[in-house]
């Protein structure tokens, strides 16, 4: 694969994404694990079964030593970039990403993992001691089972708007099976990350749009903020541990 630095989209500590032709190539670093390589491809592969319009797995290959998945190149501008150029019609470019976050929730791909068992898993890999976990544990064991499909890392900048105005969306790595208020809260938080009020907005209209309360979207907020902190960074670690606290969401 011959590419050069004009050729790279996204550069991340773990991975380089390079656009090479009608591919988007993402190139991991050698200390990526194999399996989630793999499991990358095997989960993008089965959210294609449901007929949303997402990038077409095409291989996984070897780059130079290092593992690498191919998919079909999206022509467009994600998201993100239009909410950023146009702030003044913010309200109805998140009406639209809402819209685009229930047509996921519509969908079933019964061969993915059960969200639930992820966030078990993440939260038993924290250091939260260990009468925190309890809490964060039987809140989980609580909370209605679902088996809506789950994007995982839903946010503007995995949505690109093509020239003709349709849209695909990106990046399934985390995606799995479970409840969509689960997977709405994890939205929030990353809107949170960065601006308290889009987050706000994202959560007025997805409760809106959805008839959900946000009472009960904001229970899932101390189970996903604690799963984050399994593997968030260190920056993040502060803004994470103010939400894990179960009593104050009640």
């Amino acid at each position: 694969m011959n590419v050069t630095e004009k050729d790279i989209l996204v550069k991340r500590d773990n991975k380089i994404v390079y656009r090479v032709g009608d591919e988007t190539v993402k190139v991991f670093a050698e200390t990526h694990p194999k399996a989630n390589i793999f499991n990358e491809a095997l989960n993008q592969a089965r959210v294609e079964t449901t007929g949303l319009p997402i990038p077409a797995v095409k291989r996984v290959t070897n780059v130079n030593g290092k593992w690498a998945v191919a998919v079909e190149y999206i022509e467009g501008k994600t998201l993100e970039e239009i909410m950023r150029k146009d702030p003044e019609n913010m309200q109805k470019y998140m009406e639209q990403f809402v819209d685009i976050q229930m047509e996921i929730h519509s969908k079933r791909v019964p061969l993915l993992n059960r969200l639930k068992d992820k966030l078990v898993r993440q939260i038993n890999a924290t250091e939260l001691d260990a009468t925190t976990r309890y809490e964060l544990m039987t809140r989980l064991d609580g909370m209605p089972k679902h088996l809506k499909l789950c994007h995982g890392d839903f946010v503007p900048s995995n949505v690109v708007i093509r020239p003709d105005g349709t849209y695909a969306i990106l990046d399934w790595p985390h995606a799995t099976q479970g409840n969509a208020s689960a997977d709405a809260a994890n939205t929030y938080l990353m809107f949170a990350l960065e601006d308290e009020k889009t987050a706000k907005l994202y959560l007025d209209i997805f409760s809106k749009k959805t008839d959900t309360a946000k009472q009960y979207i904001q229970q899932w907020m101390p189970i996903v903020a604690a799963a984050w902190l399994a593997k968030c960074k260190p920056e993040q670690k502060e803004f994470l541990m103010q939400w894990t606290d179960v009593i104050e969401f009640q």
